[in-house]
């Protein structure tokens, strides 16, 4: 598991003729009891869990010798320094000489870069290591009294950082620069208890801060990405239906051009009369040429190829076009002169009616209407 410490630089730099930065500098502490979130080091049941740094631990040869040589950055990489990241991450490293200082570790940095070394002389004196450590969950107290719940052991340093107070009092931790490298302690002048009010983390939710722990906020982030996730999918569903509209939009935009289309194209009153007038004179062209000739439901080009078949015969008709039966129809109609009915009736004169017809007509309607009224009073009888 990886971790953070953090002490401040307590001495000043000496600067080396070729403008290094050279300071020595107490960067861990042994044999107390630190304070971190449960939900940082395994214990997400625990709002806090109180882990013990024993002396041996911290001070065991091993631990001391990992010390030297590890690189300095300027705060802590997300994912410490290795071979690969060296040459971008470092702007130092410690030396050889590490030594114990009473409760300390205290090592000697060479600052190289320069922008590093004034962010130093400006005021940025925090210093707090990146390490990975085994923790094992025991409950005990120390030899000075202090209850814990964990131990921390087999520390291997990885960097040290130069921090501000990056996370802010109000979340009471400290060192953990732009990125996170790993679990920080909280910060309390009370080592065996804290004020579990002082240990949450602010977040802003719909513009409001809110303090809440570690897994509160964690929880909060999980929803507003749920609540993110909701609204791009109603906006998909949005642009979707959206789409669908325009699309039937063209549709009937589409439908009424068509429509004018046909309404445009439609026989105008003066047109039907022409047709109509047109059909009539047809029908009584072919009923000139040959009364037998059927013209109910009959095309007019069947009109014509019927009179001149019946005009001309069989095989001036077989095998002709439409265009030459027309022409061949034109050809006989010409000389044919359709009977017009009011000169018949003109030339043959009104026709008496027979007499005793119509007074045998008359008498039969007279009967019906005297006799009408007993049929009547008969059915109201019975």
């Amino acid at each position: 598991m990886q971790f953070e410490d953090k002490l401040t630089l307590d001495g000043a730099i000496r600067r080396t003729a070729d403008g290094y930065g050279v300071v020595s500098a107490k960067v861990a502490r042994g044999g107390n009891v630190q304070l971190y979130l449960g939900s940082e080091v395994g214990m997400a049941d625990k709002a806090a869990v109180r882990v013990y740094r024993p002396e041996n631990e911290v001070f065991k040869k091993d631990a001391i010798a990992s010390y030297a040589g590890v690189p300095v950055t300027v705060g802590h990489p997300k994912n410490g320094v290795s071979a690969e990241t060296w040459k971008d991450l470092a702007v130092g490293e410690v030396g050889d000489d590490v030594l114990r200082d009473g409760e300390f570790v205290r090592v000697p940095m060479m600052l190289r870069d320069a922008k590093a070394i004034k962010t130093v002389e400006d005021g940025t004196r925090e210093l707090s290591m990146g390490y990975s450590a085994e923790v094992t969950f025991a409950d005990g107290v120390t030899p000075s009294g202090e209850a814990f719940d964990a131990i921390m052991s087999d520390f291997k340093m990885n960097h040290v950082a130069i921090v501000g107070k990056a996370r802010g009092r109000e979340e009471l931790r400290i060192g953990d620069g732009a990125e996170k490298w790993g679990a920080a302690p909280i910060i309390t002048t009370d080592k065996e208890t804290v004020d579990m009010t002082e240990a949450l983390r602010t977040v802003v939710v719909d513009g409001l801060s809110v303090q809440t722990t570690d897994q509160g906020a964690q929880a909060i982030a999980k929803l507003q990405k749920d609540l993110e996730s909701s609204a791009a999918k109603i906006t998909a569903n949005d642009a979707a239906h959206n789409a669908a509209i325009a699309a039937k939009d063209e549709e009937i935009g589409t439908l009424k051009a068509d429509l004018k289309k046909a309404q445009d194209a439609a026989p105008k009153p003066e047109d039907l009369d022409k047709l109509v007038a047109d059909r009539a004179a047809l029908v009584t062209t072919i009923k000139a040429i040959d009364s037998k000739i059927e013209v109910s439901g009959k095309s007019d080009a069947d009109l014509r190829r019927a009179a001149v078949k019946a005009k001309l015969g069989d095989e001036m008709v077989k095998d002709a076009s439409d265009a030459e039966i027309s022409g061949m129809f034109k050809a006989i109609a010409k000389d044919v002169k359709a009977a017009d009915p009011f000169a018949t009736v003109v030339k043959d004169g009104l026709k008496p009616v027979d007499g005793s017809t119509v007074t045998a007509a008359h008498k039969e309607m007279t009967d019906h209407l005297t006799s009408a009224w007993m049929g009547n009073q008969s059915k109201g009888a019975a």
